[in-house]
């Protein structure tokens, strides 16, 4: 029999919160970083446990959470009330919260503005934004007000649709310049980390002596400084096989639903509630309660 699979966590309970100055750290030793996504409480506390060093709450909750067809109809309210589920459940990962479809490209005030809430209202150390262009600016705007910002390059969901749908980008000498340069604009707007989303392993591969901050990749091949997978894609609470990036470490759907299934069954054989799972009265007082409430029949009768 194999041994079962150990993960180190933290060292302790005393570990000091991840910054931005340790990031860097971690960038420059060639310390992976390791960025998961969680959308409430207990995936947050189950990232908090495991050690992990960043946790997005990203706008794929439309999907995996709130039950979307995509990012794009989720609204700020919605992620800061997951947001600030997530923040109650963590101690020392950094917090970056997605800025969601029509927060944020309409102009600065805008985007400060939405910024600003996810910190003060859900608890954020930073947040995320998608592409390049305007989106540079924006991200310089909300820097300037002195909110940390991550960028996010190559697969944009948000705007999926322009993209030619969820599908790998840079995957021409024309387009992968394009990434290219967003990731540099990027970069020169101050941002702290970008996110290499669904490019090609070469393309990053080039890209990364180029970059001075922490790239974090998702299906970008391992030359990134660090790794960021969905929750639910990780750890299989969602259905389908996901994208070719994901691998998969659990099948949780799949004991979901045997779990609530056996549950169904056993209250339709009545073989649950059994003796053990309910709750005792003294015989005294359950043979005064009878009198009483003998009593109180008769009388409304």
């Amino acid at each position: 029999m194999s041994a079962a699979p150990t993960t180190t966590g933290h060292p302790s309970l005393d570990a000091l919160p991840m910054s931005l100055p340790r990031l860097m750290d971690k960038k420059e030793s060639g310390e992976p970083i390791v960025m998961v996504t969680a959308y409430d409480y207990p995936s947050a506390v189950a990232a908090e446990q495991a050690g992990v060093d960043m946790v997005l709450v990203g706008d794929s909750a439309a999907m995996v959470v709130l039950g979307y067809p995509s990012t794009v109809p989720v609204s700020t309210d919605e992620l800061i009330i997951l947001t600030a589920a997530v923040r109650r459940g963590l101690k020392t990962p950094l917090l970056v919260g997605d800025l969601p479809f029509g927060s944020y490209e309409a102009s600065d005030e805008q985007a400060v503005a939405t910024a600003q809430r996810f910190v003060k209202e859900a608890g954020c150390d930073a947040v995320k934004l998608e592409g390049g262009g305007t989106s540079v600016q924006r991200a310089q705007a909300i820097i300037n007000a002195g909110i940390p910002v991550m960028g996010h390059v190559g697969l944009t969901p948000q705007t999926a649709t322009s993209l030619g749908g969820y599908r790998a980008q840079g995957r021409t000498a024309g387009r992968a310049l394009q990434v290219a340069r967003d990731a540099l604009a990027l970069q020169d707007a101050g941002c702290f980390s970008v996110v290499f989303e669904a490019i090609p392993s070469a393309v990053a591969d080039e890209l990364m002596p180029r970059m001075e901050i922490p790239v974090i990749g998702i299906g970008a091949g391992a030359a990134t400084d660090g790794q960021v997978l969905v929750f639910h894609d990780l750890l299989g609470i969602r259905e389908g096989t996901g994208a070719r990036f994901v691998k998969r470490y659990a099948s949780l759907l799949d004991e979901m639903i045997v779990g609530v299934a056996q549950y169904a069954d056993d209250v339709r054989t009545k073989a649950y509630p059994q003796a053990e799972h309910t709750y005792s009265i003294d015989p005294g007082e359950l043979a005064d309660f009878r009198g009483e409430l003998a009593a109180e029949l008769t009388v409304s009768a």
